[in-house]
């Protein structure tokens, strides 16, 4: 068993490179696959259409974004599949959100 991790805690955040700037991550898990991390986006945060080879998940914990004209709020979760595409991604405050890729494809 993983030992439990806080998510609010203040450490152990880095730079999120593969981000807009000023993002910052914390990696969860990261295995066979699978991944886990929790996203800070910075005030002013903008990331274009897109999509992935497995399916993502997003878990709103503090702020708000905007996505496709809609604003979402603490407490959302949404569930992208695998090659949907999904976005704009926009937050004038900030936010935190916890993303999850999971490489499970449905029977078809």
């Amino acid at each position: 068993m993983q030992a439990p991790v806080n998510l609010f805690k203040n450490s152990d955040w880095q730079d999120a490179l593969e981000y807009p700037n000023g993002t910052k991550k914390r990696v969860l898990r990261d295995e066979n696959g699978a991944k886990t991390i929790l996203l800070k986006l910075p005030e002013g945060f903008y990331m274009a259409p897109h999509a992935h080879v497995t399916a993502e998940q997003h878990i709103l914990m503090q702020g708000e974004y905007i996505s496709e004209g809609k604003k979402y709020h603490a407490g959302t979760y949404q569930k992208f599949e695998a090659h949907e595409n999904h976005g704009p991604f926009e937050s004038k405050h900030g936010a935190l959100v916890l993303v999850v890729w999971d490489p499970y494809q449905p029977n078809k």
